[in-house]
C-alpha cells in the first residue's frame, strides 16, 4: 500500500465558521478528515497528517512558510510515495512554483490542493480535491509538483488563480492539463515530466528583497526610482502584450540602467495570461531589450518570483541568474534556444 503524507498549511478547506467569520482550526479539520470513511476506504493509499505550527489564511504565507512546507517534505521524503499540501488558494500558485525550484530533482508527487468551500460545509469542493489528490499523489504517473483543482491535474509553476468564486479556480493559460479527473483519471503522460534520476535536494530560500512592477497606462516612472537601490535584488516588471512599455521620452530606460548598475536582475512577464513575452518585437519593448532586461517569455508572474528566490538562495553570480532566468529548468517555461552559451556564465 502507498504511504502518502498530508501536510494542512491552513486555507479555507480546514477552516470553521466562527463569530469574526471563517478561521483556520486544525484539531476539527482533523476530526474531520478521520470521519471521513472513504479516505480509508479499499483502493486508497495510507495516509498521515501533519500541520504547520500555525495554520494561516494563505494571504499570510512568506518565504518562512514555504521553507517549513519543503522541509517537512524532505524530511519524509524517503518514508512516503508522496505529497499532498493543503493550501489556501489566494497563494497556492506562489507556494507550488516555489517548491518546484526549492525541492530539487524530485522523483515524486507533491500535489498542492484545497477549496473555494470549507470542508465542514456541505456543498464543500474539498472532499473530492482531497481524495482526488491522494489518488494522484498514489499514481506512480506524477513525478513533479502540481495543482489539483476543480477535476483538473495543473504543472504547479505553470498555473495560476484564475476565480475567487467559481469552482474551477484554477488554469494554467500556457501549458497543457496533466489530468483530468472524470469517471476516471486521465492523463496527458505526454506532457508530465519524467522521473527525475538525479539525487533530490531541498534548497531553502533566503528571503532576499524582490518587488513586483505592474505597468498601466499613465504610470509614473520616477515614483519607482527609489527603490532601485543595491538592496533590491530582483524585480519583475508586467508589461503589456508581448513586453511592451509607455514610451514617456525614455523614463523608464535611465531607471533600468540604474537598476543595473545596482545589480538588480529585472525580468519581463507579461500582463497577459496566455502568451508569450518577445522583447525587441515592438519599438515599444527595444528600450527594455537594450537595457538588458531579461524576458520572461511565457512564464507565470508567480514561476518568476519563486525562481529569483531559488536562484539568489544558490548564490549563483549576477551573470548566471540572468541567463537562467531566460531558461527553463523545471517545466516553469518554454524552452529559448537563442541564449548565449552557459558554459561561459557557469
Amino acid at each position: 500500500m502507498k504511504r502518502i503524507l498530508i501536510i494542512n498549511t491552513g486555507g479555507t478547506i480546514g477552516m470553521v465558521k466562527t463569530k469574526e467569520g471563517y478561521k483556520p482550526d486544525g484539531k476539527s479539520f482533523s476530526n474531520l478528515l478521520k470521519s471521513m470513511d472513504v479516505l480509508n476506504a479499499e483502493g486508497m493509499p495510507f495516509w498521515d497528517l501533519v500541520e504547520l505550527e500555525k495554520l494561516l489564511d494563505s494571504s499570510n504565507m512568506t518565504v518562512a512558510e514555504w521553507n517549513k512546507i519543503g522541509k517537512l517534505i524532505a524530511d519524509a521524503y524517503d518514508n512516503y510515495d508522496g505529497f499532498v499540501v493543503l493550501h489556501g488558494t489566494d497563494t497556492m500558485a506562489y507556494t507550488a512554483s516555489a517548491l518546484s525550484f526549492m525541492l530539487e530533482h524530485i522523483s515524486k508527487p507533491v500535489i498542492l490542493t484545497g477549496s473555494q468551500i470549507p470542508l465542514c460545509e456541505i456543498r464543500s469542493d474539498g472532499r473530492d480535491n482531497i481524495i482526488t489528490s491522494l489518488l494522484i499523489a498514489a499514481s506512480d504517473i506524477v513525478h513533479e509538483v502540481c495543482i489539483y483543482f476543480g477535476g483538473k491535474l495543473f504543472r504547479g509553476n505553470r498555473a495560476i488563480k484564475y476565480s475567487s468564486e467559481g469552482l474551477i479556480a484554477f488554469v494554467s493559460p500556457n501549458y497543457p492539463v496533466l489530468a483530468e479527473a472524470g469517471i476516471s483519471i486521465s492523463y496527458n503522460r505526454a506532457y508530465l515530466r519524467e522521473k527525475d534520476t538525479e539525487g533530490f535536494c531541498y534548497v531553502p530560500f533566503e528571503n532576499v528583497p524582490i518587488g513586483v512592477i505592474k505597468v498601466f497606462p499613465g504610470i509614473q516612472f520616477e515614483l519607482f526610482e527609489s527603490i532601485m537601490t543595491e538592496r533590491l535584488k530582483g524585480i519583475v516588471i508586467e508589461t503589456f502584450g508581448t513586453g511592451n512599455i509607455p514610451g514617456y521620452d525614455g523614463a523608464l530606460l535611465p531607471i533600468i540602467e540604474k537598476a543595473f548598475a545596482n545589480g538588480t536582475i529585472v525580468t519581463v512577464c507579461s500582463q497577459c495570461p496566455q502568451g508569450s513575452v518577445m522583447l525587441g518585437e515592438y519599438e515599444t519593448s527595444m528600450a527594455l531589450k537594450n537595457a538588458g532586461a531579461v524576458s520572461g517569455l511565457d512564464i507565470t508572474t508567480e514561476a518568476a518570483v519563486a525562481k529569483l528566490y531559488y536562484l539568489f538562495s544558490k548564490g549563483y553570480s549576477t551573470d548566471k541568474i540572468k541567463y537562467l532566468m531566460g531558461k527553463n529548468l523545471c517545466g516553469e517555461m518554454k524552452d529559448d534556444n537563442d541564449a548565449a552559451d552557459p558554459e561561459k556564465l557557469i
